[in-house]
């Protein structure tokens, strides 16, 4: 039987969802207890990677078990022995050819900063607090980001996947009041550092230290060295995924 799992964790606690070894992983925490749970190992494959400390909300995976069971009954027991990072929203059956990864169409992610010191926004939002960043610029350069280019320029290097070619189909900030603002971006697929990249090159041209139509170009380079540095984990969300 294959099965469908959603989540959502919190990734402060773990090095990202993959396996890594000497380091904890959603992946391995979730295997770990769902197999006590099941009397048998399992393997869950996930949706996508998401880097150190990365947040995910409603993270999608499948797994395959050997018998039938009560969905509601093992998604209260395994929410009652994961940790208080992961919580499970719901365990239910799934076609024998679905996949997590593969049959995703869309996946969209959020960047949070605040502009002014929060500490309450802190754990979840990165304190941006540059004086006079230039909002309507960098929505001018995320919009060239729109469509199918290589992002190899926005790509942590020594990634092994078979190609950097992505299609974007959303790529906004907003305002979501005047100290706090939100980065939008939606894909059919991210590369390694990819959205982390592409807010730090983002923010530059905010600051003014690059112009809105040098992203066409910082894209034909595929040179991740021309970019922006990456901005930190703990403020992006991986929050849908469709099929």
């Amino acid at each position: 039987m294959r099965y469908k799992i959603t989540l959502s964790y919190l990734g402060a606690d773990f090095c990202g969802w993959q396996l890594q070894k000497g380091s904890p992983s959603v992946q391995e925490t979730l295997q770990d207890a769902m197999g006590t749970l099941l009397g048998e190992p399992i393997s869950v494959t996930g949706a996508g990677r998401t880097d150190t400390g990365v947040n995910a909300v409603n993270y999608v995976a499948h797994f395959d078990c050997s018998r039938q069971f009560d969905t509601a009954d093992v998604c209260y027991k395994l929410n009652a022995i994961l940790p208080p990072s992961v919580s499970v929203s719901s365990i239910e059956e799934a076609a024998p050819d679905f996949h997590a990864r593969f049959d995703a169409r869309r996946r969209k992610y959020v960047y949070h900063i605040h502009r002014v010191k929060d500490p309450f926004a802190a754990p979840f939002s990165w304190h941006c607090g540059y004086p006079g960043l230039d909002f309507d610029a960098m929505n001018r350069a995320a919009s060239l980001l729109l469509g199918t280019h290589d992002f190899s320029s926005f790509e942590k290097t020594g990634s092994d996947n078979k190609t950097s070619v992505c299609t974007i189909v959303e790529a906004r900030w907003v305002k979501d009041d005047p100290d706090h603002w939100t980065f939008h971006i939606a894909a059919d697929r991210f590369l390694r550092g990819m959205v982390r990249a592409i807010v730090g090159t983002l923010i530059e041209v905010g600051r003014g230290k690059r112009s809105p139509d040098s992203m066409a170009a910082l894209l034909a380079s595929r040179d991740r060295c021309l970019a922006g540095e990456t901005v930190p984990g703990h403020a992006l969300f991986l929050c849908e995924i469709d099929y």
